[in-house]
C-alpha cells in the first residue's frame, strides 16, 4: 500500500510518516500489523473525544439512516445543523449568537474576512507574524510566515502584520482597518499565550477605531484550554469567532459566529454573500452536536487543567527547555530542531504519536484527546523521557 499511497495520493511533504492505519479506538491508533500507538496528537487537535467514541458514532449512524446531503447550505431546515448552532449560541456570550457552518477551518476564516470587509466597508486587514489561519488564498494572505507563502503570490492586498503580544504594534490598527485577526493562542508559532491582558487591549483598540476583532479558535476551542472557548481565559469577546477541528469530533467542519446584525449582512446586498454546498452537512453536524454535548455535559473541560498539571510534572528533563500552552494544548520546547525530529520519530517507533508545529522547529506538539486517562499520560510521558535519555546518551 505504501507505493500506491506515494504514487496516487498527493503529498504535503517529501517524507510523510506513512503509518498504514488499520483501526483506532479511544486514545490508540493501530497499524496494519496491529501495533498500538498511543495518540498524543488527536489528529492535530481534531478528535477531542478520541477515536470511535460511542456517542459520536451512534449519532453519525442514526443520521445516516435518515438522510445525507439534500440541498446546498442554508435553504432547507435540517435538524442537526439547527441544533448545533443553537447549542453553540447557548454556550457563547452575547452578542455571539448566529453561526455559519462550513467544511473546514480555513473556509470559515475566508467567510470571517469577507464578513469583516462587508461590515466595515474597509479593506485593510491586520494579522500577526507567525500566525497560521489555514491554507486557502485568503487564509494564506494572513499567514505571518513568508517562507510558506512567497511561492503563491500575489495574495490579498492591504494586509499588515503586527507582533503577537506587542502593545506598541497596536498603533498600526487605525480607522482604515477592517479587522484584526488573531489566534487566541498562537499555534504554529509554538503555542504562545497572550500576555499582560493583550487580547483585552486589542479589543479596546478595535472598539476605538471601529475595526472588528476576529479570534481564530480552530485549535484552542472546544474545551482544550480548560474553558469551552479559549478566549474565555483572557477577558476578551471577539466580534467574529472562528472554530473548526475539534468541533467536528473527527469529522471535517468549520464555523464562524457573530452577532445577528453582522451575520445577516451575508444574506443580501449582494445576495449569496457567502455560499457553500456541503457546509452544515447533516451527518457532520450530527457528529459535531454529539461531540459538543459530550464535552459540555461531562467533566472533561475542568479535567484538562488537572491533566495539564500531570504533564508538566512528568515532562522534566535537561533537554526540555519549556512546556508552553494551556490545558491539553501543550508544546515541549527542546534545544534544537534535530532533537525535535529525533524525539518524534523515535517515539513513533516505541508506540507514541507526537508531531511537529508549523513554524517553531524546536517544538513538539502534545494535544491528546481530552478523554485520555492519567494512566496513558504517565505511559506516554515515560516514553518521551526514555527517548530523551537515549538522545542525550548518544
Amino acid at each position: 500500500m505504501t507505493s500506491e499511497f506515494l504514487k496516487y495520493q498527493a503529498q504535503t511533504t517529501p517524507h510523510p510518516l506513512a503509518l498504514e492505519i488499520s483501526h483506532a479506538n479511544g486514545s490508540f491508533i493501530y497499524d496494519t500489523n496491529n501495533k498500538a500507538y498511543l495518540d498524543f496528537v488527536a489528529g492535530v487537535s481534531a478528535s477531542p473525544l478520541g477515536h470511535n467514541h460511542p456517542r459520536v458514532i451512534r449519532a453519525i449512524k442514526q443520521q445516516l439512516d435518515k438522510y445525507m446531503h439534500v440541498m446546498v447550505y442554508g435553504e432547507y431546515i435540517q435538524k442537526p445543523a439547527v441544533e448545533l448552532t443553537k447549542l453553540l449560541a447557548k454556550n457563547l456570550p452575547k452578542p455571539l449568537e448566529k453561526t455559519y457552518l462550513t467544511n473546514s477551518g480555513t473556509e470559515a476564516i475566508e467567510g470571517a474576512l469577507k464578513l469583516a470587509k462587508r461590515a466595515t466597508g474597509r479593506s485593510e486587514i491586520i494579522a500577526a507574524n507567525k500566525a497560521y489561519h489555514g491554507n486557502t488564498m485568503g487564509s494564506m494572505s494572513v499567514m505571518g510566515f513568508e517562507e510558506r507563502k512567497q511561492a503563491f503570490r500575489p495574495l490579498l492586498p492591504d494586509v499588515r502584520f503586527i507582533n503577537f503580544n506587542s502593545i506598541k504594534d497596536l498603533e498600526k490598527i487605525t480607522t482604515q482597518t477592517a479587522c484584526v485577526i488573531l489566534e487566541t493562542i498562537q499555534g504554529g508559532a509554538g503555542f504562545i499565550e497572550p500576555a499582560n491582558n493583550y487580547l483585552a487591549k486589542v479589543r479596546k483598540k478595535c472598539n476605538d477605531v471601529g475595526a472588528l476583532l476576529i479570534l481564530d479558535e480552530i485549535q484552542p476551542g472546544i474545551g482544550r484550554t480548560g474553558k469551552l472557548f479559549g478566549f474565555e481565559n483572557y477577558n476578551c469577546i471577539p466580534d467574529i469567532l472562528v472554530t473548526g477541528k475539534a468541533l467536528g469530533g473527527g469529522m471535517p467542519i468549520g464555523a464562524f459566529t457573530a452577532s445577528t446584525n453582522l451575520m445577516d449582512l451575508l444574506m443580501d446586498n449582494p445576495k449569496l454573500g457567502h455560499i457553500t454546498t456541503f457546509g452544515g452537512h447533516p451527518v457532520i453536524a450530527a457528529s459535531a452536536l454529539a461531540t459538543l454535548k459530550e464535552i459540555t455535559e461531562s467533566e472533561l473541560i475542568p479535567q484538562t487543567l488537572e491533566k495539564e498539571k500531570l504533564f508538566r510534572k512528568l515532562l522534566v528533563h535537561s533537554l526540555i527547555k519549556d512546556v508552553r500552552g494551556k490545558g491539553l494544548m501543550l508544546a515541549i520546547i527542546l534545544d534544537s530542531a534535530k532533537i525535535t525530529n529525533q524525539l518524534i520519530l523515535k517515539s513513533q517507533n516505541k508506540g507514541l504519536i507526537l508531531f511537529w508545529l508549523l513554524f517553531e522547529e524546536k517544538a513538539v506538539r502534545i494535544t491528546p484527546p481530552l478523554t485520555i486517562s492519567e494512566e496513558d499520560i504517565i505511559k506516554g510521558c515515560s516514553i518521551i523521557i526514555d527517548v530523551l535519555n537515549e538522545i542525550q546518551q548518544a
